[in-house]
Order: C-alpha cells, then sequence, then structure tokens
C-alpha cells in the first residue's frame, strides 16, 4: 500500500496518523509479520493482523558464483509458488534483477523463464521482498534494480507500477527511478502506456533479432507485435520521455550474427537515442542454440560501432550458476556450479 492509501484506512478505523507512519516504515523495513513491530500495541498489531497480510519471500536455495560472487536465490512464495532472483555485485554497488512474475507466457526459444508458462503475477509487495531479503541477506545496500528476471514486466503492469512507486519512496528503500531499469520482450501497449508515466527509468527492449522472420521465430511477441509496431512504439515513447532506450540483443551462432544482421540493425535503430547490449546467448537444455564466437562478436559490435551505434558487450555474470540473462526457471537445478546452500 501507499502511504496515503494506509493513513486513510488508519483514520477510518479510528487510530492515529502517526500510527499509520510507524506500521509504513515497519513494512518498508523489510519485516515479515506484524508481531516485529515493537512500538505498536498488542492489540494494534492483532487487529492489523486480522485485516492485512505481509507477503514475503522464503528462501530455498542459494547459489553463490565461484566466478564473480553472484548470489542467486530460490524463492518459495506463500501459497507454494517458487520464483528466482539474483544479486550482482559491481564496481558502483549491487544490483539486484527481480522476477515479476511467476513463470512468463512470452514463450521466448532462448529463455528458460517461460517454458511452463505463467501461473501467476507477482504482487507489488513480493517484488519489493526480494530487494529486501537480497540486501538483508548480504549485509549490503542494494542500490540499483533492474527487472529481467522471471516473467514480462509489461505483462503485469499495474503490480509493476505500484512497485516502482513503492521502491523510490524516499520512506520506504528510496531507490530512485534512474536507478531502476525495466526490460520489455515488446509488449507494445505496455510500451506507450509505461510513456505515459513518464517514470525516468531505463527502458530495455529485448531485441534481438533485426528481422521478423528471425524474431518471430525466437519470440512469440513478435507476431502480434512487429518489429517496426515495436520501434514505432519506442520512438514515441523517447519523444515523452527524452530518455536514452537500450536494446538487448542475445547474439546466437548462425542466427542473427551475420553482417546482413549488423547492416540491418543499424538502418532500424537510426535516429532512437540508443544502446545497443550485445549478450553472448546462455545455454538452455530445451534449445541448441550456440553463443556467437568471441571474434565474430567483435565484429558485429565493430560494425554496429561503425555504422553510429553505440554498443557495448555485456559481462556475463552467474555464468556457472544459470544466473546470466535467459537462465532463471522455476523448477531451479543446481548444476554443481559455485557454492550451493539448501536453505530448507
Amino acid at each position: 500500500m501507499l502511504k496515503a492509501e494506509l493513513i486513510s484506512d488508519f483514520e477510518a478505523m479510528g487510530e492515529k496518523k502517526f500510527r499509520a507512519d510507524q506500521v509504513y516504515k515497519w513494512v518498508a523495513s523489510g519485516v515479515e509479520s506484524f508481531d516485529e513491530m515493537t512500538n505498536i500495541s498488542k492489540s494494534l498489531r492483532e487487529k492489523l493482523d486480522g485485516i492485512y497480510f505481509i507477503p514475503t519471500v522464503k528462501p530455498i536455495r542459494r547459489l553463490t558464483s565461484a566466478e564473480d560472487e553472484t548470489v542467486k536465490y530460490l524463492y518459495e512464495l506463500y501459497d507454494g509458488e517458487r520464483i528466482e532472483s539474483v544479486l550482482m555485485k559491481y564496481n558502483h554497488g549491487y544490483t539486484v534483477c527481480i522476477s515479476t512474475q511467476v513463470g512468463c507466457r512470452m514463450g521466448c526459444s532462448f529463455c528458460a523463464s517461460g517454458i511452463d508458462g505463467l501461473f501467476r503475477n507477482l504482487s507489488p509487495s513480493e517484488m519489493l521482498a526480494q530487494v529486501d531479503f537480497a540486501g538483508k541477506d548480504n549485509g549490503v545496500r542494494v542500490s540499483n534494480i533492474v527487472l529481467m528476471g522471471m516473467g514480462e514486466p509489461l505483462d503485469n503492469f499495474d503490480n509493476v507500477k505500484r512497485f516502482l512507486e513503492l521502491v523510490s519512496d524516499p520512506e520506504g528503500l528510496g531507490i530512485g527511478y534512474r536507478h531502476i531499469s525495466l526490460s520489455t520482450s515488446g509488449v507494445v501497449p505496455g510500451i506507450y502506456k509505461l510513456g505515459e508515466l513518464n517514470y525516468p527509468i531505463t527502458l530495455s527492449i529485448s531485441l534481438h533479432a533485426p528481422f521478423d522472420d528471425i524474431r518471430s521465430e525466437m519470440m512469440k511477441v513478435n507476431r502480434r507485435w512487429s518489429i517496426a509496431e515495436l520501434l514505432r512504439a519506442c520512438r514515441d515513447y523517447q519523444k515523452i520521455t527524452g530518455r536514452r532506450i537500450s536494446f538487448e540483443y542475445a547474439m546466437i551462432k548462425g542466427k542473427n550474427d551475420t553482417e546482413e544482421c549488423a547492416r540491418e540493425l543499424a538502418r532500424i535503430l537510426k535516429g532512437i537515442l540508443c544502446h545497443v547490449n550485445l549478450i553472448p546467448v546462455n545455454p538452455v537444455k530445451e534449445n541448441t542454440y550456440e553463443k556467437t564466437d568471441r571474434k565474430e562478436l567483435r565484429q558485429f559490435a565493430d560494425k554496429l560501432c561503425s555504422l553510429g551505434i553505440n554498443t557495448t558487450v555485456r559481462r556475463t555474470l552467474g555464468g556457472d550458476i544459470d544466473a546470466s540473462c535467459g537462465q532463471l526457471r522455476r523448477n531451479s537445478e543446481n548444476k554443481g556450479g559455485g557454492n550451493f546452500e539448501n536453505l530448507q
């Protein structure tokens, strides 16, 4: 709940406004029950417990990468469903990659998250809980958030909007919009709705191909909204927000890594204030995709740069624990990499 909503509820119950302030601060600090609110009377705590519910995440497994200290969590939710999130360490601080749904309905062929389909949306509190727990468990302050875990954020628009409002609240976690990235597979109506909000977040588009036939084979969403429709939405979004857009591009050997693809990608992105992030495709057992060789990847990047497109190659984090882009899955298994802890 937003603070104003909580205050309104408390006043309707005949409680003082400052009590709502206290409860809001407790919830924002990541408490898991009303019993932890030590400056609230027992009678009020019992009353609140009968009206409200605090969703939490229960850690089931924790895998720590032996390569880069990335930590992947498997969480169980109140109804037994499971999700994953990842804490990553950078020079500028700690970033947590959170899930927004249990599963995903998008069905992208290179991604493990949607193999079993969509089970349900996450609530704003379940998103917040992932940020809270990762920071507390590691004794660090999370400074950045990416909505790039399990699920399609714009397919859970209302809850994601509420999460963004809550997590950026200075009286809550206080993580500003400019430190938040939202990744979408290309849900065009959602991009327009997000543009209307004009939040100064970073919008990341999972593009992955410059031609409709290739992209439609890889991403079912392209069969509903073509590349032309998607890029039109991006241009309109940029007119409103003035924000640079990041285009994610998973490099797949022999599929989307040719010079022809590089030239077409540069052509279709011309005029958009953007950045292309090349990602060596990560292994998923349900497909036979192989990552582009390092030499060809560098040539692809150089070609884009020579054609005026700002391009980088993403640093891979947590690859040994299946925590990299596209590898999160509902039935998480330990593959033997990194340090594995069963927390049940």
